[in-house]
Parts: structure tokens; C-alpha cells; sequence
């Protein structure tokens, strides 16, 4: 589940997002301009680490509200972290979900993607964008994306993969961290899983 959600999370590649683009011809475009791109690059098809991992940083990050994204994964706990130290899980988080998912790009296999009908009204400023993934030899997968209207441009939020969603996904283990050892442990596990997902990717080099 974790490549598949990673795959498409990646494909919010794109340069400047106009305020009066709507989300679902966000979605499709930044799509089909992202698949464009694995289809060409051979040294991304190759698994090269590092270009992946430039390409979501440029290009996927401005897409995505990483501090609400951060809080829902946090879910209460949110509430008692001062500024500085939501600041510092906002970062970590951001780099966390980076490290982790930036390989799935590699996995790319042709999958086809269906744009479901989308509706809103001009007063909208939360929205949920439908997709389906169909891949040769599996059953059709449901994927959406939950979007919000921030300073006059759609940013993503949330992903949900066959009814899961990235950010709950994260609330138990979180909620455990900070359990354990509050929210300056929570930022120090997250720390470490990233330096841990790091030495990894230069082990992977060798």
C-alpha cells in the first residue's frame, strides 16, 4: 500500500499553480505531466535515489500542506506542542514522508488512471478529488485526494489509498511516541527514522 500511496503522492509534480485552476484539472494535469516525466527518465526508472528524491522536494512539497498534514497526523497532541516544536515536526514529517516514498516512483508500471466526476461550488474551499487506478492483472484502486483552498491556491492535504488515509495512518504510531516520551520524543523518533531512511539510501549506493 505504502508504494502505491507513494506513487501517486509523488505526481503532484508542477510549476505555478494558477489560483482559478480547479482541483480535479490540477489533479489530472500534474498527473499526466508527472507520469510524462517517469516515462522518459531512465535514470528514475533505474531506482537513481537522489534525482527521485530532487524531484519530489522541487516539485511535489510546494503542492502539499505539510503543517495540516503534520497536526491531522498528530491529531490532539497537536494542541500541546509549542510553536517552535510543531515547526520541528512539520520538518521532520515533511522529510520523513519524502524519504520514505521517494523510491516509489521507480515502481511506476504503466498503471492507468481514471478521473472521476468531480463537482464544486464557487464558494468551496475543501474538496475531495476522486481517482481509480487500474493496473493489468488487479483489481481497481481508489484513490483521493482531500484538497483545500490556501491563499488562492488548491493544496493537498490528505491522500487515501482503498480507504486509507496517509495522515491517520501515521496518528497511532505518533500517539505512541508521545506517549512514550511527549512530543520532544516523538520529534527525536521521527529524527532518528529519518537518518535511519538516510544511511539506507548511501548503504544503497555502495
Amino acid at each position: 500500500m505504502k508504494k502505491l500511496l507513494a506513487l501517486f503522492l509523488a505526481m503532484f509534480v508542477t510549476a505555478t499553480v494558477f489560483a482559478e485552476e480547479v482541483p480535479d484539472v490540477l489533479v489530472q494535469r500534474v498527473t499526466e505531466e508527472v507520469l510524462d516525466i517517469v516515462r522518459k527518465d531512465k535514470d528514475i526508472q533505474n531506482g537513481h535515489t537522489q534525482k527521485v528524491m530532487e524531484l519530489v522536494d522541487k516539485k511535489v512539497l510546494p503542492n502539499f500542506n505539510f503543517t495540516r498534514m503534520t497536526a491531522l497526523a498528530l491529531g490532539k497532541e497537536w494542541r500541546k506542542a509549542s510553536p517552535q516544536q510543531q515547526q520541528q515536526l512539520t520538518a521532520e514529517f515533511r522529510t520523513l514522508l519524502v524519504r520514505t516514498y521517494s523510491n516509489a516512483l521507480t515502481s511506476y508500471k504503466n498503471q492507468k488512471i481514471v478521473y472521476k466526476p468531480f463537482k464544486m461550488a464557487p464558494a468551496d474551499t475543501d474538496v475531495l478529488v476522486r481517482t481509480e487506478v487500474q493496473q493489468p492483472g488487479s483489481k481497481p484502486v481508489q484513490l483521493d485526494y482531500s484538497l483545500e483552498k490556501v491563499d488562492g491556491s488548491w493544496k493537498v492535504y490528505d491522500v487515501v489509498v482503498a480507504g486509507i488515509s496517509l495522515v491517520t495512518n501515521y496518528r497511532d504510531q505518533f500517539n505512541q511516541e508521545v506517549r512514550n516520551g511527549g512530543i520532544d520524543g516523538l520529534i527525536a523518533a521521527i529524527a532518528a527514522k529519518n537518518k535511519s531512511l538516510e544511511s539506507g539510501a548511501k548503504a544503497d549506493k555502495k
